[in-house]
């Protein structure tokens, strides 16, 4: 759930990105599950990603918010624009499974296993766009136009109108 989610959040501002997941609680908008969506039901909030399963994951979405929240007071701290962060790069892997029990029917034991995960994520401040200066570009001649001013090519040119013969 929280490789869908984080995915889905990838290349957002971070203003963007923090009203998402909290749609995504309040079951407003909800995750594209495109990789792992073995099972997973379709949704009509989908469409908005052009994909048709999706989810609400509310635990993987506040684990995000909160990383988020972290990351922002991060950058306020080493003073950067806190509006112009970019999620950039995020990255979900599998950490090691906590063990438990459970106790079933007739003296038997199951685990009840936990799959807990590392996320990494960068946030950048995105580059204000600065428009050219306006200049006069000066455009290449075309071959017909430097063929028509008889203009010579070749390294041994002695005429003018050789166009590189000997």
């Amino acid at each position: 759930n929280t490789r869908e989610t984080a995915q889905a959040i990838k290349g957002m501002h971070i203003r963007k990105a923090t009203k998402y997941l909290k749609d995504v609680t309040l079951k407003k908008q909800c995750v594209p599950f495109r990789r792992y969506n073995g099972g997973v039901g379709r949704c009509a909030q989908a469409k908005q990603w052009d994909w048709t399963q999706g989810r609400w994951p509310k635990k993987s979405a506040e684990f995000l918010l909160h990383m988020l929240k972290n990351a922002e007071s991060n950058a306020e701290l080493k003073g950067l624009d806190v509006d112009s962060l970019v999620i950039e790069h995020i990255q979900v892997n599998k950490a090691p499974k906590m063990r438990r029990r459970t106790y079933r029917a007739h003296g038997r034991i199951n685990p009840y296993m936990s799959s807990p995960c590392h996320i990494e994520m960068i946030l950048t401040e995105k580059e204000q766009i600065v428009p050219k200066p306006e200049e006069e570009i000066a455009q290449k001649k075309k071959v017909r136009t430097l063929h028509r001013q008889h203009v010579c090519v070749s390294s041994n040119c002695n005429d003018v109108n050789s166009f590189g013969n000997t």
